[in-house]
């Protein structure tokens, strides 16, 4: 036990190490390039009220536009190959992603209305929300009304179904919407950016993430278990139903509060677990810090890379589906056995 803790204890210290790198060199990087030197000077008079011999642009560059979005790529990286871990493990299926209960769709459908209805940000923030949370309610609902032997089996099953309805109210808008300022817009937040994050949006989904992650941590002991399967869980005395709600509520917290204010960011949650297993095995006390720590490293450098490679920005989908398209057929060529 010791040993596993002093492991877990160097897993999380390196990776936090590697995390404060990335995030310096992505602030770094950019149109208005950066020294890190400068960025470490700015952040620090920022904390100490000195602010003699720093360059005004430079600082409001850092901490007004880098910074929030170096801070977003973190939690949203980090949440969503939290939730694609955590899902894996409960349905206990290695081709599992966030999006299995509807969660992205319904979100997207939420943030959609809203832009069709011309609302500000802040409800198009809220709206995604809400409409992330109704759309795994909904499943929910389904599937405790269809009372069926493999609860599993029928929480995808309805997952599937409310995400092709979902899809269709989406389709709907997307075609009544202006195609000269709605439907751009909507196109464009469906293919995920981060381009408009502000320390606002930032602070605004915080609060959402932390409370999501506590039942992820709280119950990394029992996830263990709950990946045996359900007779299996509960002989060894863990109430799955329970267990399995505060599991599924947590994962689709974060993963609503982060396609609230980046919009649909695919591949993150399928692909990353898969890395983490890969180095640190299937264990999910360290499979849940290795899938943050990738998850929001893998986000820096996709967003740097989005922001940095051509004269327009790329949006994130495009280039996250680049590399989880390609893993995604690996995956289902090679046919691995005994992921978990």
């Amino acid at each position: 036990m010791k040993d596993s803790t002093d492991s877990n204890l160097k897993l999380i210290v390196f990776g936090i190490a590697g995390l404060i790198v990335l995030a310096i060199l992505s602030m770094a990087i950019g149109k208005y390039a950066v020294s890190p030197s400068t960025i470490l000077a700015v952040l620090l008079s920022g904390i100490t009220g000195d602010t003699s011999g720093i360059d005004p642009i430079q600082s409001t560059v850092i901490w007004n536009v880098r910074l929030p979005r170096v801070a977003a790529g973190l939690l949203i990286g980090a949440s969503l190959a939290a939730a694609g871990a955590t899902y894996q493990g409960l349905f206990r299926n290695p081709l599992v992603s966030p999006d299995i209960l509807g969660v992205s769709a319904g979100a997207s459908l939420g943030a959609v209305l809203a832009i069709f209805l011309e609302m500000p940000v802040p409800v198009i923030q809220a709206s995604s929300f809400c409409g992330g949370l109704l759309a795994v309610g909904a499943v929910y609902g389904v599937g405790a009304a269809v009372r069926n032997r493999d609860p599993v089996l029928t929480l995808v099953l309805a997952g599937v179904a409310i995400g092709a309805v979902v899809g269709a109210g989406i389709s709907l808008i997307k075609i009544l919407a202006d195609p000269y300022d709605q439907l751009p817009a909507i196109t464009y937040w469906l293919l995920g950016s981060l381009t408009a994050v502000t320390r606002g949006d930032v602070g605004s989904i915080l609060p959402a993430v932390l409370i999501g992650f506590i039942p992820l941590i709280l119950l990394r002991w029992r996830m263990n278990v709950m990946t045996l399967g359900d007779e299996e869980a509960q002989t060894l005395g863990v109430d799955t139903r329970i267990t399995r709600s505060a599991l599924i509520a947590g994962a689709t917290l974060i993963t609503a509060a982060s396609v609230s204010i980046a919009g649909i960011v695919g591949w993150i949650g399928l692909v990353i677990p898969h890395i983490a297993r890969l180095l640190v095995g299937p264990d999910f006390r360290k499979l849940l810090p290795a899938s943050i720590m990738l998850g929001g490293g893998y986000m820096l450098v996709v967003d740097t890379l989005a922001r940095s490679i051509a004269r327009i920005e790329i949006p994130l989908g495009i280039l996250t589906a680049v590399v989880g398209a390609p893993f995604f057929l690996w995956l289902l060529a090679s046919g691995r056995k005994g992921w978990s």
